[in-house]
C-alpha cells in the first residue's frame, strides 16, 4: 500500500467509486480508495438499481440527469457492462391531490429540458398494461428512466478510475483517523498507514463509525428496506414478445410502491409505514454481503394496495424477498461536502438513491475538493444544512418519519411532526396560547400563523384555511402594528482589532459607521452569491451580523475557513444565546417610543440606525429595519429578557390594536416589496447584479473583497439573468417556487418564490428571466398546477415604491 496520497476515499460502494473516478477525470490521479471488504459490500450490491431524472428539487434533478447521462461514458471507457435498461417510466396518481403534485413536478422539469408529459389513466394503461386504469386519475411519463446492474456499474466507475491512475485497496479496513498539525490525515488501517491530504467519508452503512473516529456524529441512519421478485409472469412475457421491449418502471405513490421488470417477472418494492431502523446506534463491522430476515407481514398493507392497483400480481408467485439496509438522512437527501471544523474532511454519505445521484455526487465533490467549489448549487445535499441539533435521537425520529412518508404527498403548507417540538424559545408557550401554528426550521419552532381557537392547518396545494387569517395579520401590520418573533435568524458577533478589515474583505458592502447598519451580500470567488446579511457596527471592533437561520452552519464553515490565523478576529454564532422580536407598521414608532426615554424620532433614530438601549427594564439591541418593508424595528435580547419584553410590547401595543403575525404573513409582506430571500432569490447560482443587489456591492471601496473581480466583470457585461416580479392572474392557488415562466408561449425562466400579497390583493411571483427580455411588458405567463396563467411585469414594488414610509 502507498504511504502517501492526495485523497483517500473510504468506502467502495457506487458513491465512493464515482468520487474516485471524477477525481481522476479532473486530473488528480494520486488518489486511493480503501474498502474493508469487496466493492459493493454495503448497500450497493442488493440495491434495486433504479435510476430516474425527475426530482422535486430542480438542482437535485440536474445532478440526476447528469448521472444518467454519464453511464454510457463509463461503460465505454471501462469496458465493463453495466447492464443498463432504459425502459422509460411513469409516476402514477390515484388522487386529485397527487395529480396536482405531479403537475407541479412536471412544470419544474420544463425549464430544465426534461421530456416528461401528463397521461390519462387510459394512456397509462396502454403503455403499462399491468395497471388497472380505474385505480388512477392520471400519470406522468418520463422517457429517461430505467435500471442497471449495481455490481457492473460500481465496477465500471472503479475500472475507469484505475485506468486513470487511481489505486484501490480491498480488504483494507480503516481503523482510525488522526489529523496532523499540517492538516493532513493519518489513515490507520489493518494493513498499515497512509498519509492523505484529504479524506472522503463515503462509508455508507459505516459512515457514522468513520465520522466518530474524529468526534463527528453524522445525521445518518440505516433502515431495513424490502422488495420482492416474482416468478415468471405470462403478462410480462406476452408484453415483451408483442411490443419488443421491457415493461417500464412505475412509481405508485398512493400505493407507496415501485416496480419494474426483472427478467420474465417483476420487482416490487415499498416504503412501508411500519418501518424499522437497522442498527440504530452502531453498525457491526463484520456485516457484509448478507441480507436481513424476511418480514413480509410488515409490508402487507402496502402490497395489498399494490396488488389491487396491479391485478396481475395476484396470480404471480414470489420467487425471492430482498431485505437489506439502506442509509438515510433526516430529509432523505445526501450529506455531501466539507465538514465544518475538520480540515479537508469530506462527507459523501446517506446517498440512498445511489444509482440516480451517485454520478452527480461524485462530480460535485470532485469539483469541491479540486477547485474549492462544487460548481453548482448543492445546498439541498450539503452536509452543513444540519447543525448540532441533529443528534442521534433527532436523526432516528426524522429518518423514520421520512422513510415512512417517502411516497406521501408533502403539501406546501404541511409541517411534519417528527422530533417536535425540539428547540423552543422562552415565549414558545405564550405564542402557542395566542394560537400560533408552528413550523420547524433548523430545529427551532417558529410561528407560521396564528389560528383561531379550534383551527389548524388543512393541507392543500391550493389556498387553505389559513388564507384569510394570514391576510388579516398582514393587513394589521400595514394598518397599525404587528409583532413577530425573529429568533430563527442566524446571529453572529465579530469582534477584535482585525474585525473591520476582515469583514471588509468578506462582504461586498461598505462597512457602516458606528451605530449604523448596511445590507451586506457575500460572494464566492466566482462572484456568485454565497450569503445575504445585515451588518451592524455597535462599536470599534464590535459587529453584529444577521443572516438566514437555515444557513448558519453553511456560513460558519465559510467564515471559519477564511479567518486570519493571528487571532485578531473572534467570530461566534450566537444561535439562541440571542433571541429576537420585531415590530412593524405605521404605529411601530409610537409603540417603541412608549418603551424608552430615548428620542425615537426619525431625526434622532433614522432608518438603518442601531444601538443598545433599555426597553422598559430590559437591555436590548434595537435596529430600525424591517423585512416587512414597512416602518419597523428589530429588537434583540438575551433569552432571559424575552418573556418580559414580549409581555411589555403586547401590553403597551394594545393601544394600537397590536397583532402577532407569523412567517406566512411576513412572506405576503415582503413580496409586496419585491424583497428576495436566501436560498430562493439569493443563492450560489446568481450574481449580485443579476439578483438586484448591485447597489450593495461597493466596487470602488479599497478592500479586495472576495469575488470583486468577478463582480466587476458582471457589472460591466451585465450577467445573463435578471430578477423580476410578476402579478399573476391566479384563482385558488399561488406559486411557491420553481414554476416555469413563459414569454410568448416559450419557457424562458423560473419562479424563485411568491405568494398572495394580501395587503395589495394580488398574487405575486418573483423569478429569473434572461436579461435581454427582462423588460418586456407583454406576453408573460406562469404555469401553475397544470394551468397557464397570465402574468404582468411589476416594475415597481407594490407597496411603498419609493421607500418613503420605511424611511420616514
Amino acid at each position: 500500500m502507498k504511504s502517501h496520497t492526495r485523497v483517500v476515499v473510504i468506502g467502495g460502494g457506487v458513491v465512493g467509486c464515482s468520487i474516485l473516478y471524477h477525481l481522476t477525470k479532473f486530473g488528480w490521479t494520486d488518489v486511493v480508495l480503501l474498502e474493508r471488504s469487496e466493492l459493493t459490500s454495503g448497500s450497493t450490491w442488493h440495491a434495486a438499481g433504479g435510476m430516474h431524472t425527475i426530482n422535486g428539487d430542480p438542482n437535485v434533478a440536474k445532478l440526476q440527469k447528469y448521472t444518467v447521462e454519464l453511464y454510457k461514458e463509463i461503460q465505454d471507457y471501462s469496458g465493463q457492462d453495466i447492464g443498463m435498461h432504459m425502459t422509460s417510466g411513469m409516476m402514477l396518481a390515484a388522487t386529485k391531490e397527487r395529480f396536482d403534485w405531479m403537475k407541479s413536478i412536471l412544470a419544474k422539469g420544463r425549464y430544465m429540458g426534461l421530456e416528461a408529459e401528463l397521461l390519462s389513466p387510459k394512456e397509462a394503461h396502454e403503455l403499462m398494461p399491468l395497471l388497472d386504469p380505474t385505480q388512477f386519475v392520471g400519470a406522468v411519463f418520463d422517457p429517461v428512466e430505467g435500471h442497471l446492474d449495481p455490481y457492473g456499474t460500481t465496477h465500471a466507475y472503479a475500472k475507469s478510475a484505475k485506468k486513470n491512475g487511481a489505486d484501490i485497496y480491498l480488504h483494507t479496513k480503516v481503523e482510525d483517523l488522526v489529523q496532523l498539525e499540517n492538516g493532513s490525515w493519518r489513515v490507520i488501517t489493518n494493513k498499515g498507514e497512509i498519509i492523505a491530504e484529504h479524506i472522503v467519508n463515503a462509508a455508507g452503512l459505516w459512515a457514522r463509525e468513520v465520522g466518530r473516529m474524529t468526534g463527528l456524529e453524522l445525521p445518518v441512519l440505516a433502515m431495513e428496506h424490502m422488495y420482492l421478485i416474482t416468478e415468471d409472469m405470462p403478462e410480462v412475457i406476452e408484453f415483451n414478445q408483442t411490443r419488443g421491449k421491457e415493461l417500464m418502471h412505475c412509481v405508485d405513490f398512493d400505493g407507496e410502491i415501485y416496480l419494474r421488470q426483472e427478467r420474465n417477472g417483476m420487482l416490487m418494492g415499498t416504503y412501508e409505514k411500519a418501518c424499522r431502523p437497522w442498527s440504530p446506534v452502531t453498525t457491526p463491522w463484520d456485516f457484509g454481503h448478507e441480507l436481513l430476515a424476511e418480514d413480509i407481514e410488515r409490508i402487507t398493507p402496502e402490497l395489498e394496495v399494490g396488488f389491487r392497483h396491479f391485478p396481475a400480481f395476484n396470480n404471480a408467485g414470489i420467487k425471492k424477498i430482498i431485505n437489506g439496509p439502506f442509509t438515510f438522512s433526516p430529509d432523505g437527501n445526501p450529506l455531501v461536502g466539507p465538514v465544518r471544523g475538520l480540515t479537508n474532511y469530506w462527507s459523501a454519505c446517506a446517498v440512498m438513491a445511489g444509482f440516480s445521484q451517485g454520478g452527480g455526487v461524485g462530480l460535485a465533490l470532485a469539483n469541491w475538493i479540486i477547485y474549492g467549489d462544487p460548481g453548482f448549487d448543492v445546498f439541498a445535499m450539503d452536509v452543513s444544512r444540519y447543525g448540532d441539533f441533529a443528534t442521534l435521537g433527532f436523526t432516528n425520529a426524522k429518518v423514520r418519519e421520512n422513510y415512512s412518508r417517502r411516497f406521501s404527498i408533502r403539501y406546501p403548507n404541511e409541517e411534519l411532526p417528527g422530533a417536535r417540538p425540539f428547540l423552543t424559545t422562552p415565549i414558545y408557550d405564550k405564542l402557542k396560547e395566542a394560537g400560533a401554528v408552528f413550523g420547524a426550521s433548523y430545529g427551532l419552532e417558529a410561528p407560521l400563523w396564528f389560528a383561531p381557537q379550534g383551527e389548524e392547518d388543512k393541507f392543500s396545494w391550493r389556498r387553505s384555511n389559513d388564507f384569510d387569517v394570514v391576510g388579516a395579520e398582514a393587513k394589521a401590520v400595514r394598518d397599525s402594528v404587528g409583532l413577530m418573533e425573529t429568533s430563527g435568524f442566524a446571529k453572529y458577533t465579530i469582534t477584535g482589532k482585525g474585525a473591520e478589515a476582515w469583514l471588509d474583505r468578506m462582504l461586498t458592502c461598505r462597512i457602516p459607521a458606528t451605530g449604523r447598519m448596511s445590507l451586506a451580500p457575500m460572494l464566492k470567488d466566482d462572484g456568485k452569491l454565497i450569503g445575504d446579511f445585515t451588518l451592524a457596527k455597535l462599536g470599534e471592533g464590535d459587529f453584529l451580523l444577521i443572516g438566514s437561520g437555515i444557513a448558519e452552519d453553511y456560513h460558519m464553515r465559510w467564515f471559519e475557513s477564511h479567518l486570519p490565523k493571528d487571532g485578531s478576529v473572534t467570530l461566534k454564532a450566537l444561535n439562541l444565546q440571542l433571541v429576537g422580536l420585531s415590530i412593524a407598521g405605521p404605529n411601530s414608532r409610537a409603540l417603541i417610543s412608549r418603551l424608552t426615554h430615548l428620542d425615537m424620532s426619525d431625526a434622532a433614530f433614522p432608518f438603518m440606525d442601531i444601538r443598545r438601549m433599555d426597553l422598559g427594564m430590559a437591555p436590548a439591541i434595537v435596529g430600525r429595519v424591517s423585512y416587512t418593508g414597512d416602518l419597523g424595528y428589530e429588537i434583540w435580547m438575551k433569552p432571559e429578557y424575552q418573556r418580559y419584553l414580549y409581555d411589555l410590547i403586547m401590553e403597551v401595543g394594545a393601544e394600537f390594536s397590536i397583532k402577532p403575525f407569523g412567517l406566512r404573513a411576513l412572506n405576503a409582506l415582503r413580496v409586496e416589496k419585491s424583497f428576495g430571500s436566501w436560498s430562493r432569490e439569493y443563492r450560489p447560482l446568481y450574481g449580485p447584479f443579476e439578483a438586484g443587489l448591485g447597489r450593495f456591492v461597493a466596487l470602488k471601496k479599497d478592500a479586495e473583497f472576495i469575488g470583486k473581480a468577478a463582480a466587476t466583470k458582471e457589472k460591466a457585461e451585465g450577467g445573463t439573468l435578471r430578477l423580476r416580479t410578476f402579478i399573476i392572474d391566479a384563482r385558488d392557488a399561488d406559486v411557491i417556487g420553481d414554476e416555469p415562466i413563459y414569454l410568448n408561449g416559450e419557457v424562458r425562466g423560473w419562479v424563485t418564490s411568491g405568494g398572495y400579497a394580501h395587503a395589495s390583493g394580488v398574487s405575486v411571483a418573483i423569478g429569473y428571466v434572461p436579461k435581454e427580455i427582462a423588460d418586456e411588458t407583454e406576453g408573460w405567463q406562469v404555469e401553475l398546477l397544470g394551468e397557464m396563467l397570465t402574468a404582468r411585469l411589476q416594475v415597481q414594488p407594490l407597496f411603498d415604491a419609493n421607500g418613503s414610509r420605511m424611511r420616514s
